[in-house]
């Protein structure tokens, strides 16, 4: 089986990434969403945390393989970077969301030397927003970073134009448009859900694609 497919049928199992396109969430930004995503809970579920930190590792190793240094964001990459770091051997830190105020007053937490290859593991990318903040952090102290491992993206356009304008590779494990075939092939949703989640990833603001009002903050 396809990785991506693989990722995604795990992912739906756990209700790592859950649909409901019929009673939309409600982000903190207001937006209406059919999808709820917690890649979190994979680090409770053995068996898929195996194949997401096994697919992890053979991302890197495809796209990324003069990587020195893996650094996960704070604080879902955290562990990942964590697991992977383990079975490749590799030295692993992590970027905080801002600069402790005690101590050394890190941001960036782990030994990192000017010029040392580093690629980033994330859990979920969206708009690109925060695990761009973590690569400029990176790249202000030195390093060289050669990109991002995610276990999911979007795909939304955004997030695309984000990382092309800062000239930063993403590689995701899998991606909506994989998860949400095989939700429908699985039973998971409707089969004329496709289209709905579709034009949501194509344009989240517009909420036409709704047919109904509701919603649960999340």
């Amino acid at each position: 089986m396809e990785l991506s497919v693989k990722i995604a049928k795990d992912l739906l199992k756990i209700k790592a990434v859950f649909f409901r396109p019929d009673e939309p969430f409600t982000w903190a930004s207001g937006i209406k969403s059919p999808v709820y995503c917690d890649n979190r809970l994979t680090l409770t579920a053995p068996d898929v945390r195996n194949d997401v930190e096994n697919g992890l590792v053979e991302t890197i190793r495809a796209n990324y393989p003069t990587v020195e240094v893996l650094m996960g964001t704070s604080t879902a990459g955290i562990a990942h970077a964590a697991i992977v770091g383990h079975i490749t051997g590799l030295p692993m830190g992590y970027v905080r969301s801002g600069a402790k105020d005690h101590g050394r007053q890190n941001q960036i937490e782990g030994r990192l030397e000017p010029g040392q290859k580093v690629v980033v593991v994330e859990d979920l990318i969206s708009t690109g927003g925060s695990v761009l903040e973590v690569v400029d952090v990176l790249r202000e102290v030195g390093a060289d970073v050669l990109g991002v491992a995610s276990i999911f993206t979007y795909g939304m356009r955004k997030g695309f134009e984000r990382l092309a304008a800062a000239n930063v590779k993403n590689v995701s494990l899998t991606d909506f448009d994989c998860i949400v075939e095989a939700a429908a092939e699985e039973g998971y949703i409707k089969p004329d859900d496709v289209a709905r989640l579709r034009a949501f990833r194509d344009n989240p603001s517009d909420e036409s694609w709704i047919g109904k009002t509701a919603g649960e903050s999340i």
